[in-house]
């Protein structure tokens, strides 16, 4: 009964949010346009190192193609729900417009995580999707079992972005101040756009621990090519548990000691 009602919430809030979002048309236009050349600019690099190069690191053009895929579906996931909604906290505790979302009778965390949708994400989304489509047309299809294990990697990828982003949002409830924090989070989720073994032993550990990308871009173009062992999904999947149930102490923990900045 409760999950159905948190699940109606959700829908209600999204459906206000992009009817909000549309209401300045040109706004909206114009954020559209500026999305489609932001999802073109995170494919154009990989095909500029492949026009000198056959393979990078064991990957050929048509297998790195999976990782931008995958990595353009993330960005469309963090600029479409993870960035409005989270960093809307911020401005909240500040203002003290938190208070507000605080004294309703719904789950806090859901209120704060799916308030606001950001229809530009629309074109990172659709350009995901259309790279992960040309490429697994030109490699062939997978067999239903990896097409299974890279859905789940890559959920459970998203877990772990939403975890660590609600995590580093967090401070914002002592310290205020973490623009520059989620700047820097957003610089270094970049490097998600190529293979994870193209980079060295210790940006590979941080990449799918610390900040786990990876987990939501390489692992699943590699459960795709069958390139995982059982280790390696088995440190994504707890990776991702142990962001959502740490994320939601922290969370918690920030709460009771907010005090309203409106009063």
């Amino acid at each position: 009964m409760i999950r159905g009602v948190r699940i109606e919430v959700a829908r209600a809030l999204v459906r206000v949010s992009l009817l909000t979002a549309m209401q300045y048309r040109a706004s909206f236009v114009a954020e559209i346009l500026v999305g489609g050349l932001s999802a073109f600019g995170v494919a154009a690099p990989l095909f500029l190192v492949y026009a000198r190069v056959s393979e990078l690191q064991g990957w050929t053009l048509d297998q790195a193609l999976l990782v931008t895929g995958f990595f353009l579906l993330y960005n469309g996931f963090v600029s479409g729900f993870l960035e409005p909604n989270l960093g809307a906290i911020v401005d909240g505790v500040r203002s003290g417009a938190l208070d507000y979302l605080l004294i309703r009778p719904v789950d806090a965390q859901l209120l704060l995580s799916v308030r606001r949708v950001a229809p530009v994400a629309i074109w990172e989304l659709l350009a995901g999707f259309l790279v992960l489509g040309v490429s697994l047309g030109r490699l062939g299809e997978p067999s239903v079992a990896s097409m299974a294990l890279a859905a789940l990697l890559f959920v459970s990828g998203l877990a772990a972005t939403y975890g660590l982003w609600l995590m580093v949002i967090c401070t914002s409830f002592w310290f205020v101040r973490v623009d520059n924090l989620r700047f820097l989070l957003g610089a270094v989720s970049d490097a998600g756009r190529w293979p994870v073994s193209v980079y060295g032993r210790g940006i590979r550990i941080a990449l799918t621990t610390v900040i786990p990308v990876a987990l939501v871009s390489s692992y699943p173009a590699m459960a795709l090519l069958d390139r995982l062992d059982v280790s390696l999904v088995a440190g994504a999947l707890g990776t991702a548990a142990a962001m959502l149930v740490v994320s939601r102490m922290v969370l918690m923990r920030a709460l009771r000691s907010y005090s309203s900045a409106s009063s």
